[in-house]
């Protein structure tokens, strides 16, 4: 990494804990290793040799936990494992932004992601208040785009999302149609109100359970963020849980531990909304770099 990177993404990351610090949250610090993270379809955790124990895949559990217990407003930037994943914009370790807020909902957190990505843009790049990938400017404080799941299939796939789900071309029509046209907007992009069988840790609609109260933010056509308003219903948690590990299962792939003391204090969570934000790309979208090796002091290549 080139030196002005490496000072630029420590000033992204102190501008990122400034803009919580500001707005009355508490930073915490959970546990790396844990006995069980959220067990997903698509997401590996790293094993260590302690029996039973894994590197975190986000902290999550942890922080949730913590609403349970009564805190509000929570942030934390960690530093996260997962197995196989290398890419150009992948790391198998990488660091993440988490942020939780009891008494809202999604809505609340889309207004953070704004303000957040405004406040980022207007103190590391002063000059113009811009993010740039694969050449393209991208200025969040024009107006914000907010495209349902359906919406943004029928419109740039010409293809019902159900449709795609049923079929198993869901990740293919996203990946290969979806998110290169959200890249054509020159503003950031809300992808929200996922079908209800893509929820994982979100709530349903309680205007239409066939929904998820779950968006993805997307800058110039790199996904940035994953957030929703959180499921506080331990018996369906538990069962989308064990539905993942079916799922996993039938995949030939290792099926995960529950994390129990989760499930076991999640009646306490209040309504609430969390999300979670890939730090080492917003760095990528504010030294307007194309790929994650150039805003990390060492690839895995390099140790």
């Amino acid at each position: 990494m080139k030196v002005d990177a490496l000072w630029l993404r420590a000033n992204v990351i102190k501008t990122v804990r400034d803009y919580f610090w500001e707005r009355g949250f508490l930073e915490v610090e959970t546990p790396l290793l844990i006995p069980a993270n959220a067990p997903e379809e698509h997401i590996n955790p790293i094993r260590t040799t302690l029996p039973s124990w894994q590197l975190q895949t986000s902290p999550e559990i942890c922080m949730k936990r913590l609403l349970c217990n009564g805190h509000k407003k929570l942030f934390q930037i960690s530093r996260c494992w997962r197995s196989d994943e290398r890419g150009s914009r992948h790391l198998s370790e990488f660091t993440m932004l988490e942020w939780y807020r009891s008494d809202c909902d999604y809505q609340t957190l889309m207004s953070d992601c704004e303000g957040l990505l405004q406040y980022v843009a207007a103190i590391c790049q002063p000059d113009n208040c811009f993010f740039v990938h694969n050449s393209a400017k991208i200025d969040p404080f024009a107006p914000w785009q907010r495209i349902s799941v359906q919406e943004a299939f029928k419109r740039f796939g010409q293809i019902d999302v159900w449709d795609c789900l049923n079929k198993g071309l869901y990740e293919e029509i996203l990946t290969a149609v979806i998110e290169p046209a959200l890249a054509g907007f020159g503003s950031p992009v809300i992808l929200m109100d996922y079908p209800a069988e893509l929820a994982a840790l979100a709530r349903t609609k309680p205007t239409d359970c066939g929904l998820a109260e779950r968006f993805e933010l997307y800058v110039g056509g790199l996904e940035l963020a994953n957030g929703f308003s959180e499921l506080n219903d331990p018996t369906e948690q538990r069962r989308r849980f064990e539905d993942a590990n079916c799922s996993r299962s039938k995949a030939g792939q290792d099926v995960l531990p529950l994390p129990e003391p989760f499930l076991n204090t999640l009646a306490l969570m209040p309504e609430s909304a969390g999300i979670a934000l890939g730090l080492d790309r917003l760095v990528m979208l504010t030294a307007g770099v194309d790929t994650i090796d150039e805003i990390v002091a060492f690839t895995p290549e390099e140790l």
